[in-house]
């Protein structure tokens, strides 16, 4: 098995993957308590670091909690991206930074950045190359299977990434004409695995701890990357992690036990953010993903997605739990269970 570039405590690990908006300090943070293993920022404009915008810089900060820890960085100007590096590492110190080879969302691809270099491998080269002049730490890569079904090639991409010096490679397999539609070809994640010296991750379409210990299973790969399948329900990495390691796999939490880590996450970034209202309204979307899947949650994300002040939330759980929902306790959501629809947001 290759080894990592940078220190983990286990053989196989379980990495929370980057995802724009999501990835943020607090969920890190409560991904971490729940058993991830390594994670990642969601992921930051090169050029946003280089003019040291304010909004791009406080993104990069993380506590010592969070480590191991990648900064992932985008953009399609080599010069550019190794400055970056420079300053992220410089200034920051995270445990390796990340290159984004993988966003598919327009904004981003059409200036060459994300999916969008890999229309030109010689550049992929060349921003890795770049990247690496500018840090001593480990780079690594996360890519998609290819730009276009037609250009789909993900073990040439992956050869091209590891000549050029990537340190370990993630591949979401699908192609970024795919965008998070159909299913991730896997059998694309063990060739990659197969053909590359460096460690591979797998991702895309784990939804379940039990995906998580397929993919690892089926694949081969070093370890598995977990992304829009953490969404409401952080426990998916400790269950993943004894799966993997073949120990008693802990119970998912109970409603109540699921509303608990809802308020935990709440409180987490409540003392991160300094705009208060700001952080209740961007903090709905998660409360929706906590709730999915519970008898009458139409109506109880409803009430949730109105909430201007985080002192509601524990107020609108209170009375479900106290409503005709719980009169005969409901069983515990199963991580399977409650996965089927937390595949939305915006990831790599």
């Amino acid at each position: 098995m290759p080894r990592f570039p940078f220190p983990v405590s286990v053989a196989v690990p379980v990495f929370l993957a980057p995802m724009a908006g999501v990835s943020e300090s607090p969920f890190r943070r409560l991904c971490r308590r729940y058993g991830a293993d390594v994670v990642v920022t969601e992921f930051l404009s090169a050029e946003g670091i280089r003019r040291e915008n304010e909004s791009t810089l406080s993104k990069l900060k993380f506590g010592p909690d969070e480590r191991p820890i990648g900064v992932q960085i985008f953009g399609a100007d080599p010069f550019a991206m190794g400055e970056a590096a420079r300053l992220v590492t410089d200034v920051f110190q995270p445990d390796y930074i990340d290159i984004n080879f993988g966003c598919p969302v327009k904004k981003v691809v059409r200036r060459n950045g994300g999916s969008g270099c890999l229309k030109d491998l010689d550049l992929v080269q060349a921003v890795i190359r770049g990247v690496a002049s500018g840090t001593h730490l480990p780079v690594t890569v996360k890519i998609r299977s290819g730009w276009s079904e037609d250009t789909r090639d993900p073990v040439a991409i992956a050869l091209r990434c590891q000549d050029a010096g990537a340190r370990m490679l993630a591949l979401h397999a699908r192609s970024r004409t795919q965008m998070y539609t159909g299913s991730a070809n896997w059998d694309e994640i063990a060739r990659v695995a197969a053909a590359l010296e460096i460690p591979v991750l797998g991702n895309g379409d784990i939804k379940t701890a039990a995906d998580a210990h397929r993919m690892w299973t089926q694949t081969h790969c070093a370890g598995v990357m977990i992304g829009r399948g953490s969404f409401g329900q952080p426990w998916i990495f400790r269950e993943a992690r004894a799966l993997i390691d073949g120990t008693p796999v802990p119970a998912s939490p109970d409603v109540a036990g699921r509303f608990d880590a809802a308020l935990e996450h709440a409180r987490m970034v409540q003392e991160y953010e300094h705009d208060p209202l700001g952080a209740a309204l961007e903090f709905r979307k998660h409360l929706g993903w906590y709730v999915k899947g519970l008898p009458g949650s139409a109506d109880l994300r409803r009430k949730l997605h109105a909430v201007e002040s985080f002192g509601e939330v524990e107020g609108i759980f209170h009375d479900y739990l106290a409503s005709a929902w719980m009169h005969d306790a409901l069983p515990a959501v199963s991580t399977d269970a409650a996965a089927a629809d937390a595949a939305s947001g915006l990831g790599t």
